[in-house]
């Protein structure tokens, strides 16, 4: 039998889950915030980013219960499988979806809240070999771009959505925008959650300074180029006069016999 489903799957936040309802949210978020999916089957069995969290929901239980060899080797193989490193010390939320799941990294103390999506290639990354906290921790409804990377012991606020390719390594406030290398915040309102699963999926209409930026530059090139011909002009007519150096203007006039013996 094929099920299909139309909504995301949603228990009450402040209901603790079981073991098997966990997965049941994990598999039918999906729904929610990839249209490509049609089927809980076809989740089940072709979506790498699903398998990586399912498995890490059984490797962090092995983690907590101090089984930590345990734990690392199952996170292994879920890495080769799938392309997906997650430490299983990292604690992760409900409805966490990993898209297309390709190098996405997740260290040993990160911390991600509910509803997040990451795209492939972001990373959680640390920035100190020191046994404490030092990756990231992400708010609730967080959304990362593909090949974003969110390093050190950070904190990302609720609602906020993350550029692709950005580098971020500063405390980002909640319902904020960030891009750039590094990261920048560019919006500070208006990102409001517009998807009616309680997603903001619109990473696409992200402003881009830097394109702006490019823009801005090009038209002042235009600008400069449209009055070339008459600074040419002038600079053509007041040269010969002004230059010092003959060689600039043209090929040097070879002095008479009469001026050499003079300078002698």
């Amino acid at each position: 039998m094929v099920m299909v489903m139309s909504d995301t799957a949603k228990y009450p936040l402040d209901t603790p889950l079981g073991f098997f309802k966990q997965w049941h949210e994990d598999v039918h978020c999906v729904f929610g915030r990839d249209p490509a999916a049609h089927t809980v089957w076809e989740i089940l069995l072709t979506y790498s980013g699903v398998h990586a969290v399912l498995i890490h929901r059984i490797s962090h239980r092995l983690w907590k219960a101090n089984w930590k060899l345990s734990a690392r080797i199952l996170a292994t193989v879920a890495k080769i499988f799938t392309n997906v490193e997650i430490h299983p010390g990292a604690i992760i939320g409900r409805r966490l979806f990993i898209d297309h799941a390709l190098g996405v990294v997740i260290g040993e103390t990160a911390e991600i809240g509910n509803d997040v999506t990451l795209y492939h290639g972001v990373t959680l990354g640390g920035t100190t070999w020191h046994k404490e906290k030092r990756h990231p921790t992400i708010g609730n409804n967080v959304l990362i771009g593909s090949g974003a990377k969110i390093l050190g012991a950070i904190t990302l606020g609720n609602n906020v959505r993350v550029g692709a390719n950005s580098v971020v390594i500063k405390d980002v406030p909640a319902c904020c925008t960030v891009v750039g290398i590094p990261g920048r915040i560019i919006q500070t309102k208006g990102t409001k959650i517009q998807n009616r699963h309680g997603i903001d999926l619109d990473h696409h209409l992200i402003p881009d300074p830097v394109g702006k930026a490019i823009s801005c530059l090009m038209e002042r090139i235009d600008e400069l180029e449209a009055k070339q011909p008459v600074i040419t002009e002038v600079i053509s007519e007041e040269a010969c006069d002004k230059c010092e150096a003959e060689t600039i203007c043209g090929s040097p006039k070879k002095e008479s016999p009469v001026k050499l013996a003079a300078r002698y």
